[in-house]
Order: C-alpha cells, then sequence, then structure tokens
C-alpha cells in the first residue's frame, strides 16, 4: 500500500514540474483584453532579407540571336585555267590588298604579250611612215587610214594580251586573313575553282531579325550588345549599320545588320551571337529584385512588409533587365518587399527584416 502512495505522489511532482518548465519556455497566458509581451512577439518572427522598392532608369530591349560575319568575305577563284606555278602565302596569316597570293603558270602568256608588243612596235612605225608619206602627198588618204586602223588593232591586241596575263596571277583583294588553302603546286585548275578564301575581321558585322511589330521604334545607330557561348563572360558593344526595307513573309520579321570592332580577333566569323538590342531608354523606372517575386496558382506577387507583418500582395510586372523587374503596379516607391526567406514565412507572419536593400539608382 506503501508503495502505491510513493508511484502516485512521483507522478503528480512531474506533472508539476512540467508545468513550470512549460510556463517558463513560453510564457503565461495574457489576461483577457491585454496583448502579449514585446519580447515574446519579438522572438517568434522569421528573420528575412528585404528591398526598399526604387526607381532606375531602364531601356527597353530585344533579344535575338544572329550570326557573326566578316567584314569582307571573298573565296578567291581563278579567272583563267592552268597550272599552279607558286603558292605566296602563309595560310591563316594576314595579308595585304594586291599582294599575289596564287601566280599561274604564264610562259605561254607572256609569249603572246611579247608578240603583241612587237606587232605593236611595228603598227607604230608603220603609222608614222604613212603620215610623213602622206605629208608629202606620197600616199593617199585611205592609205593613212588603213596605217591609224592598223594602229588601233596593234594597240588593243597589246591590251588583251596584258590582261591575260595579269589575270594569271592571284591577287588579295583587300587586307585580310587567308584560310586554308584547297590546292598545293603544280595542281591544273579550272577558271572558276576554289584556291583559298580571303576574311578581313579587323570588323566583324552579325545580322539578326526582330519582330515586325518592332519596326516603328527601330534606328540606325541604335546600340547592341553582343554575346558569344564561346566566351559567356564577355560582352561586345556594336551599333546598327542597316535595316533591310523588306519584311520577310515567312516568319514577319525583318533583318538588321550591326557592326563591332573586332582587332583583338576575340570573336570569329560564323560565331553563333546572342544579340539585344537597346531600344529606348526610360528614366525613374519603378523597380524590384528578382529574387522578390513569386509565380503562384493566384499570379505574380511579393512579399510587402509593414510594421513587422508580411503581407503577400500581387503585382503586376513589365521588362526585366539583368536582375531588376519592373513593377507596372501593385507597389509604391519606398514599399518593403521580401527578398529572401519567403518559404519560411505566410501572409500575415511576423518578420525581422535584416538591413533592406534600396532598389535605386
Amino acid at each position: 500500500m506503501k508503495s502505491k502512495w510513493v508511484v502516485v505522489i512521483s507522478v503528480i511532482a512531474l506533472v508539476l514540474a512540467g508545468g513550470w518548465i512549460y510556463r517558463n519556455q513560453h510564457g503565461a497566458t495574457a489576461p483577457a483584453g491585454t496583448s502579449a509581451p514585446a519580447g515574446a512577439a519579438a522572438s517568434r518572427a522569421t528573420l528575412v532579407e528585404a528591398a526598399v522598392v526604387g526607381r532606375r532608369d531602364l531601356a527597353d530591349e530585344v533579344t535575338a540571336v544572329g550570326t557573326l560575319r566578316s567584314a569582307e568575305s571573298v573565296m578567291l577563284r581563278p579567272e583563267l585555267a592552268g597550272r599552279i606555278a607558286r603558292i605566296a602565302f602563309d595560310e591563316g596569316r594576314p595579308v595585304h590588298k594586291g599582294a599575289v597570293l596564287v601566280q599561274l603558270d604564264d610562259a605561254v602568256q607572256q609569249a603572246e604579250h611579247a608578240r603583241a608588243r612587237a606587232a605593236l612596235g611595228l603598227a607604230q612605225a608603220n603609222y608614222k611612215r604613212t603620215q610623213d608619206l602622206f605629208g608629202r602627198k606620197y600616199v593617199s588618204r585611205s592609205a593613212l587610214d588603213e596605217a591609224a586602223a592598223n594602229l588601233r588593232v596593234a594597240e588593243a591586241e597589246a591590251r588583251v594580251t596584258e590582261a591575260r596575263l595579269h589575270r594569271m596571277a592571284v591577287r588579295a583583294p583587300f587586307d585580310g586573313i587567308v584560310g586554308i588553302r584547297n590546292v598545293s603546286v603544280g595542281d591544273y585548275v579550272k577558271e572558276g575553282e576554289d584556291l583559298v578564301n580571303l576574311e578581313d575581321i579587323e570588323t566583324l558585322k552579325v545580322d539578326f531579325r526582330i519582330p515586325e511589330r518592332y519596326l516603328a521604334e527601330l534606328r540606325l545607330g541604335q546600340t547592341v550588345t553582343l554575346t558569344a557561348d564561346a566566351l559567356a563572360e564577355r560582352a561586345f558593344e556594336s551599333r546598327v549599320i542597316a535595316i533591310d526595307p523588306l519584311v520577310e513573309a515567312q516568319d514577319r520579321a525583318v533583318l538588321l545588320r550591326a557592326e563591332l570592332d573586332n582587332r583583338g580577333h576575340a570573336l570569329r566569323p560564323g560565331m553563333f551571337a546572342r544579340v539585344r538590342l537597346r531600344l529606348a531608354e526610360r528614366p525613374d523606372v519603378l523597380v524590384i529584385p528578382e529574387q522578390a517575386v513569386m509565380s503562384t496558382p493566384e499570379g505574380t506577387q511579393v512579399f510587402r512588409v509593414r510594421d513587422g507583418v508580411a503581407r503577400s500582395t500581387p503585382v503586376r510586372l513589365g521588362a526585366r533587365r539583368g536582375t531588376w523587374v519592373e513593377v507596372a503596379e501593385g507597389l509604391a516607391e519606398g514599399d518593403t518587399v521580401v527578398t529572401a526567406g519567403q518559404i519560411k514565412i505566410r501572409d500575415g507572419a511576423a518578420v525581422t527584416v535584416a538591413a533592406p536593400d534600396v532598389a535605386a539608382n
């Protein structure tokens, strides 16, 4: 019987001890009509990061993809058939305008030109002699005319053979870098056969297409920011130099061409490029960090903080530029929005904000 009373007294003691511990940890229940101590409410608030809604200058931009092209590009081909006698360039190296790159065997053309020059000299002498005889009335006017015609024919023949001789050498039409050749010394090439490509890459062009709905906003000289997957950490600035007057019927887009300085040869023709075209600059646009935006079944929302309480607030957004998002509706300048910690809170939750950032210039 005595052991039974010991057990009962022990249970009662444990219950009383548990109640005392709970009271000390959570605080006594406040009497009706009174509020809980401020320290207790603060201890239940969730720590979050936040930013103050501000204003920034925001550029209206449109993105596209494009392809880089050389400022000048040509596949060199011979105008006349012949056997290659000399290759006068190193592959992948720069050459200057007018430099002979490929020399075809021109022995026959040299001989033909020499014969034409000799015939020209004879025609000149005959014409001079005939002029002298005509002045002394020894020959008729027709003889003088015939000598003059023969001279003109000889001059034309000399020019033809000279041009043919000149075309046996393939020259660089502009300063640039030669590519990988497709022929060797001794090869017989036909007229129009590919020899080697020549590229001017000191300046590059990028062609890209913009939907026709932006046509009224397009201007020459607009800024284009370009990035390439091969150089993802770098951005290159360029300018629009041409707008195609034709809107392509297939995809309802207009072709633009921009030009950029490439003297460092960081970019190469044929590379894929991501293009961002700046259309206009709008000052003092209301913006928030993109981290504050939440997509919910009810729409786009943010947590707005007032008096230490986070309220779920629907917003309508505009343009996105970098890490900033335009606020078209739902917030005012100076509002505080949660940027980190949204997953830990619900609508109406008490929060403590850690040093909010200001989303302004």
